[in-house]
C-alpha cells in the first residue's frame, strides 16, 4: 500500500522514491511481496522470506565456487596437438604482458576482483548476524557492497566465453574446463544470493531504522542513495560534507551537478565511440598473415559460418546498446534542460534500461581477453588486443558512469514545481 504523504507525518512508514523524488506513506509487505511508488512505479520495498538463511546458504557456495573458477582452467584448446589452458587470472595477465594493463585492470576488476569482493563482504555481514553479533563495521561494508554489485560482470564474462567457443571452434579443438561449470554455478549462486537477501531486514538486524524517528517535513527529507535511509535534511557546516549515519555514503538532495558531468560523460563517450568501431579490437596472426578484427568484422565473422543468433547478440550488445544509452540519455537531458512535462513516467522507464543495458557490451573485451590468453603460437596462431578495445572500453565505462550520475528526480522537478504554480496561495 503506498500513498502521498501529506503535512507533517511521524516518519516510521515513509519512504523517498530514489527515481522521481515522492515523500509517501509505504505499508510494508507481506513475505514476498512488494512495493512500488506511486507515481512513476519504482520498486521501493521488496520482501523476502526467509532472505538472511537463503542469502548466507547461497553466498557460502558461490564463496567455493569462486575458489574453483579462479584456480582452474575454464577453457583449453589444442592446435596442431598442442593443448593451451588458461584461468582467468591468467588470462588478465596476458593483457598486462601484451602491453594492455588499463585493460587487464579494468576486466580483472569487473571479472575477478568484485565478485570475490561482493561474496566475501556479504558472508562478513551475514555470518555474525545469524549468530546474533555484529560485524566491525558492518553497516559501511554492507553499503561499499551494495555499491559494488553493479560492476560485477560474472554473467556478461559466461557469455563472453560462450561466443569465444564458437569463434576458437574454426581455429582448434576447443574443451571446456570445470572453471567453465563453476562460472556457470557461480552466477547462479551469487545472483541468488543477492535476489534473496532483503536489505531492509539487514539494517533491522543490524539496528538501524528504515526511517528516521523525528518529523519529517515533505519539504526536507533526504534520502540516502544506497542504503535508502530517510531523514531530514541535516545543517552542514561550511565546507562539510554530509554522509550516511548508516552506510556513510555522501548525501546530496539531488545528484551534483548533474547535468553538467552527465553531458561531458556522454560528449566524451560519443567522441570514443568512432575510434571504438573503426579501429580494430584485436590482430589475429594464422600461418603468417595477420588480420585486422574490428567489430564489425567480428559480426560478419560469425555471419558467413551461419551463426546467426550470436551475430546478432554481439551487433546488440556492442553497437545498438552503446549508441541507444547515449541517444536516450541526450534525450532525457535536452527533456530536463526544456523543463519538459511530457510523460515524465515514460521517461523514468527509459533512464532506468541506461542502468540495465550498458554493461552487456563489456562482452567484446572478454571475448578479446580469452582468445589473447588461448591463442599465442607466434606466427602459427595467435591473437593480440588492439587500439580499438581500449577505446570501446573506454565507452562502456563512460556510459556506466553516465547513467549512474544522471538524477532521474530532475524528470519530476519540472512536474512538481507547474504544480506547485497552479496551487491557490
Amino acid at each position: 500500500m503506498v500513498e502521498e504523504a501529506k503535512g507533517a507525518v511521524a516518519g516510521q512508514d515513509l519512504d523517498v522514491c530514489h527515481d522521481c523524488g515522492l515523500l509517501q506513506r509505504v505499508s510494508k509487505p507481506p513475505p514476498g511481496g512488494a512495493a512500488r511508488c506511486g507515481r512513476c512505479g519504482a520498486l521501493l520495498i521488496q520482501s523476502r522470506v526467509d532472505g538472511l538463511n537463503r542469502s548466507l546458504a547461497l553466498a557460502l557456495a558461490a564463496l567455493v565456487l569462486y575458489l574453483v573458477a579462479m584456480a582452474y582452467p575454464f577453457l583449453e584448446v589444442r592446435i596442431q596437438g598442442q593443448p593451451i589452458a588458461t584461468t582467468l587470472p591468467a588470462a588478465v595477465l596476458s593483457l598486462h604482458e601484451a602491453n594492455y594493463g588499463l585493460l587487464a585492470g579494468l576486466v580483472g576488476f569487473t571479472a575477478v576482483v568484485v565478485p570475490g569482493t561482493v561474496t566475501l563482504l556479504l558472508l562478513y555481514v551475514l555470518v555474525p548476524l545469524k549468530i546474533g553479533r555484529h560485524a566491525f563495521k558492518a553497516g559501511h561494508l554492507f553499503g561499499w557492497m551494495r555499491r559494488l554489485v553493479p560492476w560485477g560482470m560474472v554473467d556478461v564474462f559466461f557469455l563472453a566465453v560462450l561466443v569465444s567457443i564458437v569463434k576458437l571452434a574454426g581455429m582448434a579443438a576447443v574443451i571446456p574446463g570445470a572453471a567453465l561449470w563453476a562460472f556457470l554455478l557461480l552466477l547462479l549462486t551469487l545472483s541468488g544470493a543477492l535476489a534473496a537477501l532483503d536489505p531492509e531486514e539487514i539494517w533491522t538486524r543490524l539496528g538501524s531504522p528504515a526511517t528516521a524517528t523525528v518529523a519529517l517535513r515533505p519539504e526536507r527529507p533526504i534520502v540516502c542513495p544506497n542504503c535508502r535511509l530517510l531523514m531530514e535534511t541535516p545543517r552542514a557546516a561550511q565546507g562539510q560534507r554530509l554522509a550516511c549515519r548508516r552506510c556513510g555514503s555522501p548525501l546530496h538532495r539531488r545528484k551534483p551537478e548533474s547535468i553538467a558531468r552527465t553531458w561531458a560523460l556522454v560528449i566524451a563517450a560519443f567522441i570514443l565511440y568512432l575510434p571504438a568501431n573503426l579501429f580494430p579490437i584485436m590482430r589475429v596472426t594464422s600461418l603468417g598473415r595477420e588480420q585486422a578484427d574490428t567489430i564489425l568484422s567480428g559480426v560478419r565473422y560469425f555471419i558467413e559460418h551461419g551463426d546467426w543468433p550470436l551475430a546478432l547478440v554481439i551487433f546488440v550488445a556492442s553497437v545498438v546498446v552503446p549508441l541507444t544509452k547515449l541517444v536516450i540519455l541526450i534525450f532525457l537531458l535536452v527533456s530536463v534542460q526544456r523543463r519538459s512535462r511530457w510523460k515524465p513516467k515514460e521517461r523514468t522507464r527509459l533512464y532506468r534500461l541506461t542502468e540495465v543495458i550498458g554493461r552487456w557490451s563489456m562482452v567484446d573485451i572478454y571475448v578479446v581477453t580469452v582468445l589473447v590468453a588461448l591463442i599465442h603460437l607466434g606466427n602459427m596462431a595467435s591473437v593480440e588486443p588492439a587500439a580499438g578495445a581500449v577505446y570501446f572500453a573506454a565507452v562502456v565505462i563512460t556510459t556506466m558512469f553516465a547513467a549512474m550520475t544522471f538524477d532521474p528526480r530532475l524528470i519530476w522537478d519540472a512536474v512538481e514545481e507547474h504544480r506547485e504554480s497552479r496551487q491557490p496561495d
